[in-house]
């Protein structure tokens, strides 16, 4: 039997395969008006893949306008170092198919991050962050310094009124959207 959580991600999941990724940069139009992301100097973010709120342009943009961007690599037990974006024709292939800086500033890396970008399949208007069921992010946002913004990505129907959520699940401050910032509790 699926726990609460697992049933919801396979609709989460479902709903998404019948998604079209639009084109145009979503994020990226909304992010760049934040204050948070104008005046971080270090973004941990991640590369999309599929139909996830695309974040290739929003990398672009810190890259080109002088940020420096932490992007994760998976390690084998699933628990995310972070390396320092050099730029998406000098990734790696990592595990699972993602793309990877080749250089691995280790785990603690992320506590370096002034803003914290993550990837999630729903967010609830309590803060509540439902990812895909590995538990990665959750230890990785354990290590983000206290009073770091944490912004979840998600599609604007994924915002929801609440999600199941356990002790060891990390707080999220915002949804980040393709069309809006909506902060949370």
């Amino acid at each position: 039997m699926f726990s609460p959580k697992a049933a919801i991600r396979q609709e989460l999941l479902a709903a998404r395969q019948r998604m079209t990724v639009p084109s145009g940069p979503g994020l990226l139009a909304v992010a760049r008006e934040q204050a948070d992301v104008l005046a971080a100097r270090r973004v941990a973010l991640y590369i999309s893949m599929g139909t996830e709120p695309q974040t290739g342009p929003l990398i672009d943009w810190l890259l080109a306008s002088g940020h420096e961007v932490l992007l994760p690599i998976l390690y084998a037990d699933n628990d995310l170092g972070w390396g320092i974006a050099p730029g998406a024709a000098d990734l790696v292939p990592g595990r699972l198919g993602l793309s990877e800086p080749p250089v691995d500033l280790g785990a603690d890396a992320i506590g370096t991050a002034e803003l914290v970008i993550c990837p999630a399949l729903a967010v609830d208007r309590h803060g509540v962050r439902l990812g895909r069921g590995g538990g990665s992010y959750d230890r990785a946002l354990a290590r983000v310094t206290p009073g770091t913004p944490v912004w979840a990505v998600v599609h604007d129907s994924e915002i929801v009124d609440t999600l199941p959520s356990d002790p060891h699940d990390q707080p999220v401050h915002a949804a980040l959207t393709p069309t809006r910032l909506v902060p949370l509790p």
